[in-house]
């Protein structure tokens, strides 16, 4: 297993990470297989999406802040049940294929962590099989 720390500058936002998952993957040698990416945290998740054109991240945010505003009818007494919301639609983690010692994503796919309350420094754990 292989770990890195991804530093968040805004309270939302999507961070590429793919080069840094290939970088996990070439140390680890592994050149066919599968690649799962896990981010240990309840308020950032972590998906594949398109890296092409940023108004796709920028479209993806958003959407959630519509669906799940920061302000609403919510218990939680530390002011972030949104990030908790929006990390559970996203997901804690992607799993990809390895072909030639790297990610097999789509010609406009990258993989992104998405943070929802931060500025943080977050954890990303990369295991490849």
């Amino acid at each position: 297993m292989h770990e890195f720390m991804v530093p968040t500058q805004s309270r939302t936002e999507m961070v590429d990470i793919t080069a840094e998952v290939n970088r996990a993957i070439r140390a680890a040698g592994v050149t066919e297989g599968l690649c799962h990416v896990f981010v240990p945290h309840t308020t950032a998740g972590i998906t594949i999406n398109e890296n092409a054109d940023p108004d796709v991240a920028r479209d993806i945010l958003t959407t959630l802040d519509r669906l799940v505003p920061r302000a609403g009818d919510y218990r939680h007494s530390e002011g972030n049940s949104d990030a908790h919301v929006k990390a559970s639609l996203m997901g804690s983690s992607v799993t990809a294929p390895i072909a030639a010692g790297r990610l097999s994503l789509g010609t406009w796919q990258a993989i992104y962590l998405c943070e929802f309350d931060g500025p943080r420094h977050r954890r990303c754990l990369v295991v490849t099989t």
